[in-house]
């Protein structure tokens, strides 16, 4: 009977031995696999916001750069770009910006931006992702043409608020992502705005 009570305590140790070193093996053994999944430096660094300079960003004129592997347009527009916006409202698919998966809260307006003369877009077609066109100048494009964005690989036009026509392939807006201005000169790409951002 002793012996029996001897083996069933000793049979108890190893198992909970056996269990702590297998829970051991399996933490370590999952540590390599859980960091596998961590995105690395390059992929942070690619996914962190970008900030721009503005300063010598003239009407007519537009910027390139990358966020997220994405081309990012950041133009300026003029009085008369501005005044077209509303010139076009019954030849654009959502004139009124309403699908809200295109463009953050605080640029649903007619201009899709935070200040009208700056337009942020990111430049991709939502047709099937060709890098439109930028065609600012009246005509460029055909005789109606006001300015705006045209996609040569189909055919989609968008107009200076990155909005879509009707009757073309694409079916949604361009897209306009985070941003927000620490300053009247600098634009913070892939962030929204922060208590304090100049408007």
């Amino acid at each position: 009977m002793k012996r029996e009570g001897a083996d069933l305590k000793r049979r108890r140790l190893l198992t909970g031995a056996a269990g702590v070193v297998g829970g051991v093996g399996v933490a370590y053994s999952a540590v390599p696999f859980l960091a596998y999944w961590q995105p690395g430096a390059q992929a942070e660094a690619a996914a962190a916001p970008v900030e721009v300079d503005i300063s010598k960003l003239a009407p007519g004129q537009k910027i390139d750069v990358d966020w997220r592997g994405k081309p990012i347009w950041i133009f300026r527009r003029g009085a008369r770009e501005l005044a077209t916006l509303r010139k076009i409202s019954d030849l654009l698919r959502d004139p009124r910006s309403l699908v809200s998966s295109q463009q953050p809260p605080y640029c649903q307006n007619l201009a899709r931006a935070i200040r009208p003369e700056y337009g942020v877009m990111i430049g991709i077609c939502t047709h099937l992702g060709c890098i439109p066109l930028y065609e600012p100048e009246p005509g460029s494009v055909d005789n109606k043409w006001l300015g705006g964005f045209f996609c040569p690989c189909h055919g989609s036009k968008y107009d200076l608020a990155g909005r879509v026509y009707k009757g073309v392939p694409a079916p949604l807006n361009l897209e306009v992502p985070p941003h927000w201005y620490p300053s009247a000169s600098r634009i913070i790409i892939g962030e929204h705005p922060e208590k304090g951002a100049v408007s």
